[in-house]
C-alpha cells in the first residue's frame, strides 16, 4: 500500500506570515497537518508542508507519493539540485535548514513526486491552500527560527 500526500504552503508579504497545509491519504485513513508562522517565506512553507508530511511517518520504508504545485520543492528533488547543494555545502543557497531536514526525512521512505497545477480545481490541493491560508492566519503563529535567524 502507498502512502499519498498533498501539500501546499502559503506566505502573504513573502516574506510575511505564512502557514503549510499536508493531507496524507494511507487506505481507508486520512490526517491533516498544519501550523502557521508569524514571519516566513512561501518556499520555505511549501517545502516545511512536505517535511512535516513526512515526520509525520509511524514507519519506516514506506511508499510515499507527494503532489505538490510548488516547482521549487518538485524540481529540487527530481532533478537532483538538492544532492549537488549538499556536495558543496549549500553553500549560496536558501533554505539549508530546511533541505537538510528534508533529506533526513525522506531517507527512510521511497519518495516520489509528482507536480500538479495549483488552484486547478484538485480538491486534496485545494484543501491543503485552506489549511495553509487558515493557519498562516490563525493566532498563535510560531517563529521559523531558521528564517528568523537569518539562515535563509
Amino acid at each position: 500500500m502507498q502512502v499519498v500526500m498533498f501539500t501546499d504552503g502559503a506566505a502573504k508579504g513573502n516574506p510575511g506570515p505564512g502557514g503549510y497545509g499536508t493531507v496524507l491519504l494511507f487506505g481507508p485513513y486520512r490526517k491533516e497537518l498544519s501550523e502557521g508562522y508569524r514571519l516566513t517565506t512561501n518556499n520555505r512553507m511549501e517545502l516545511l508542508a512536505v517535511i512535516k508530511g513526512l515526520e509525520a511517518m509511524k514507519k519506516d520504508g514506506l511508499n510515499i507519493l507527494i503532489y505538490s504545485d510548488s516547482k521549487y520543492v518538485v524540481d529540487s528533488v527530481t532533478k537532483g539540485w538538492i544532492w549537488n547543494w549538499m556536495k558543496t555545502g549549500f553553500k549560496g543557497k536558501k533554505n539549508e535548514d530546511l533541505w537538510r531536514r528534508y533529506i533526513t526525512a525522506a531517507k527512510p521512505h521511497n519518495v516520489k513526486f509528482q507536480w500538479v497545477k495549483g488552484h486547478a480545481g484538485n480538491p486534496e490541493n485545494e484543501r491543503c491552500d485552506q489549511l495553509a491560508v487558515i493557519a498562516s492566519q490563525t493566532p498563535p503563529l510560531l517563529i521559523d527560527d531558521g528564517y528568523e535567524a537569518g539562515n535563509d
